[in-house]
């Protein structure tokens, strides 16, 4: 199959800033430079000739604006290069369309205005998402309204086009989430579509001529645009394929109307009840809505641009919020590189770390019943072992089943954080804690997954969320519980350095540093000192040389002083190794060797490539900078800087040399997930941040615990706080080599055992049945005083099973954790 060459753009555009306004203040303006769209040649005539199983391919994932409306409706629209994207029905989980492209044909000429890279968008304020497309040239002019009926499952699109051609429209349906076995028909002048049992129905408020359904890349309207110029299909079916239904607009004003239901009368019923209704009202009524919703933002302006900005990402938050399944937050509505895949999957899912930080985002923002939401729908979510999926659809089947611990513990934070702030306690709460807790202590520290859900292990980012809710879910714990969940808080903060920070290395060397922060430590028993690097076809790195900004929790959290010499010898380090420089302004890797990203060339990520700069991430090193005492205003310029043209902030942008041909620009969006919800949430949270001057993420209670600030300042007097851990817990992930002078040792296990001990080389040997603890666990405890005035403590475990075959030694005496 061949692929048209894509046109050259009639209109070279120059890179805007984000956000900018129009001769109209009440109006945003933004332009952009959109990648072409390519299509299969030309194939033989016949009566909706094509193949009909051809692969699915979905559009882009850039998008230059998203929208939908509150309270009925349960539609999601996305907008990219000037046209609409996939639309999401009934649950943000599920996209039902491809895209609805838009063509103008004249007398000597078509025009694909995909192609074209000739508009504008403008939305009435920032947070009210009516959005308006305008494609212009020098003879024509074409007026896109994309409005969801806020009381329909209806997409309505009124147009208005100026110039010597007609309006063609073709829509290319992905029912059931997958562009295979669809089935497209012509009745009585409108078309419609069938997947599973899912229909839709294109219909206008004008009479829609040349009405065909066909197979794409063989027998679809842009086939016959490409061949003759004009529409002169007329299929009136195209069953069990990827199909297209192409259509010309018989005037120059009307509007289009895509309904979807579960039959094919619901969507046509939906979609000319739309039609007949008065698109002025409607459209009225959507803002109203968001204008409701928008009135109680409580959100900081340092200036026009990033005031307008904040209010849009805040907007983005809510829009990603489903409505069949109130609470629920998908990552992002879209497909990463999502014209190279067909995944079910995508973005369009629930991660509970992005839903969790998304609901400390509207914390800050004082949208305070969101943020319940979410913790509801969290709640309804939980495991029986108190773990959530490590992603799910909306209405909470699981799609990938791994384990990330952090994603335990936050939801724990967000309930901590809702108590501090006087909020009335959800039903469901404790149990919810208490079980997330459970499990915190029962797995913990190593998580299956670490934040980038790559590699298990101990990962700062994750270690910080665990100890924080083990401290933070004191009110919901019983008096053991409680004491059990503190001196393990105690114990693995105090050991976290061991496990986490590594001094005197080459690395360190080079940089001028005593030490650093690493990614993620290995589980003990892997015996191994090597990192594998996910996506790169088995490369591995030495864990001492692989860094992160997953660090930086520590501090956001409480757990350490921003100004501690190890976080500033780390930032130093971070800033040499994982910082790049791009016309947007200096952006951050996830880690050195990340391999989760466009090639070197720029095709698609397929498995492998090279990880791109995060605009997140940014915002990471930004609450680094606020909590050392500086202004973090200009990594929230960096930032908003890397925005698409509607103000969507993405997952990475390209981070090399530009490539012309696959529009791929320095510091501008890449190929990636866009919108991220996580990267508009933490946008949001440093610009309030900045303005309060602590993490939105701040907890009182961890903080008077570990006696730290939220702000550190040069020569700011500190509380000394000692909360060294008098007990330190054996595990056989985490071990404990070599225990201080003076503390306890519980040697714990997930099952019942007997321990069978002696000290120094096997003297004084007794063996000791272990007692059942708080979360599950089985433990012998080991007083300090039992074990002073031996230099070792050997031993091994009987289980039900049998021996485990293996001989354990601790050394006894020393200063330090290991």
């Amino acid at each position: 199959m061949n692929a048209v060459e894509p046109l050259a753009p009639i209109e070279s555009v120059q890179d805007p800033e984000p956000t900018t306004r129009a001769t109209r203040p009440d109006i945003a303006v933004v332009s952009g430079l959109e990648r072409p769209l390519e299509l299969a040649a030309p194939a033989a005539a016949g009566e909706a000739f094509g193949a009909p199983g051809i692969a699915p391919t979905w559009t882009s994932s850039d998008k230059d604006f998203v929208t939908t409306a509150l309270n009925g409706s349960r539609l999601w629209a996305t907008v990219g290069h000037g046209v609409i994207n996939e639309v999401y029905w009934p649950s943000t989980g599920q996209p039902q369309i491809r895209d609805l492209t838009f063509y103008l044909v004249g007398e000597d000429r078509w025009i694909d205005l995909k192609r074209e890279r000739r508009y504008r968008l403008w939305t009435p304020e920032p947070g009210l998402p009516a959005l308006t497309v305008m494609h212009h040239g020098e003879d024509y002019q074409l007026t896109l309204e994309v409005l969801p009926d806020p009381l329909r499952d209806v997409l309505l699109v009124r147009y208005s086009l100026t110039g010597d051609f007609s309006l063609v429209v073709i829509l290319a349906p992905h029912l059931g989430s997958s562009g295979r076995h669809n089935k497209a028909w012509i009745d009585d002048g409108v078309g419609y579509a069938r997947g599973g049992p899912f229909h839709l129905c294109l219909a206008a408020s004008v009479p829609l001529q040349h009405l065909s359904s066909g197979f794409v890349g063989a027998s679809d309207g842009w086939q016959d645009l490409s061949h003759h110029g004009k529409l002169t299909y007329a299929f009136r079916s195209a069953a069990d394929g990827t199909v297209a239904i192409t259509g010309q607009a018989g005037n120059h004003h009307g509007v289009l109307a895509l309904g979807f239901s579960g039959s094919a009368f619901g969507a046509h019923t939906l979609a000319r009840t739309a039609l007949a209704a008065d698109f002025d009202a409607l459209r009225a009524a959507f803002l109203q809505q968001w204008s409701a919703w928008g009135s109680t933002l409580n959100l900081p302006r340092p200036n026009e641009t990033l005031g307008d900005a904040v209010e849009l990402s805040a907007a983005v938050l809510k829009m990603h919020e489903d409505r069949s399944f109130p609470g629920a937050v998908v990552a992002s509505l879209s497909v990463p590189w999502g014209n190279s895949t067909d995944s079910l999957g995508g973005y369009h899912l629930v991660w509970p770390r992005d839903a969790t930080l998304t609901a400390f985002a509207l914390l800050a923002a004082t949208q305070y019943g969101d943020a319940r939401n979410i913790l509801a729908h969290l709640i309804a979510t939980q495991r029986r072992d108190g773990r959530w999926p490590q992603n799910y659809f909306p209405n909470g089947e699981p799609y990938w089943t791994g384990t990330q611990l952090d994603e335990v513990g936050l939801p724990v934070l967000l309930a901590a954080k809702l108590a501090e702030l006087g909020e009335p306690q959800l039903p469901g709460t404790a149990q919810m804690v208490r079980a997330a807790v459970e499990y915190i202590a029962r797995s913990g520290p190593v998580s299956e997954q670490d934040r980038w859900e790559e590699n298990p292990g101990v990962n700062p980012f994750t270690l910080a969320v665990a100890i924080a809710a083990l401290i933070a879910a004191a009110p919901w714990l019983s008096a053991e519980e409680r004491e059990y969940a503190v001196t393990l808080a105690d114990d693995w903060n105090e050991r976290l350095e061991s496990w986490c920070y590594v001094e005197e290395t080459p690395l360190a060397r080079q940089h001028g540093v005593h030490g650093y922060y690493i990614r993620i430590a290995p589980p003990y028993q892997s015996g191994s000192c090597q990192v594998p690097l996910r996506n790169r076809h088995g490369k591995q790195i030495p864990l001492t040389e692989l860094l992160s900004m997953d660090f930086s929790y520590l501090v956001r959290l409480g757990l350490r002083s921003a100004l501690d010499p190890r976080i500033q010898d780390t930032i130093r380090v971070v800033e040499q190794v994982l910082r790049v420089d791009t016309p947007s302004g200096a952006l951050y890797h996830r880690y050195n060797g990340d391999g989760y990203g466009e090639r070197a060339d720029g095709h698609a990520f397929d498995g492998e490539g090279i990880g791109r700069a995060w605009p997140l991430l940014v915002g990471e090193r930004g609450h680094l900078a606020l909590q050392s005492g500086e202004d973090p205003l200009s990594y929230l310029q960096t930032m908003w800087h890397t925005a698409s043209a509607g103000g969507m902030l993405p997952e990475q942008v390209w981070d090399a040399a530009p490539i012309a041909r696959l529009e791929l620009l320095p510091g501008r969006p890449a190929g990636s997930a866009m919108p991220l919800v996580w990267a508009h949430a933490e946008f949001l949270k440093l610009m309030v941040a900045r303005e309060r001057g602590r993490p939105v993420e701040w907890l009182d209670s961890v903080s008077r615990h570990f006696g730290t600030h939220a702000i550190d300042r040069p020569g700011q007097a500190h509380v000394d706080k000692d909360t060294a851990a008098p007990l330190w817990h054996w595990r056989a992930e985490v071990p404990v080599l070599q225990l201080p002078s003076g503390k306890a040792l519980a040697i714990e296990d997930r099952v019942p055992f007997t321990l069978h001990l002696g000290f120094d080389g096997w003297q004084r040997v007794k063996d000791r049945r272990a007692e059942r603890r708080p979360a599950g666990l089985w433990s012998v405890s080991l007083g300090a005083e039992e074990l002073a005035g031996s230099r070792e403590l050997n031993f091994t475990r009987h289980f039900e099973s049998g021996w485990e075959n293996r001989d354990h030694r601790v050394m006894l005496g020393g200063g330090g954790p290991a």
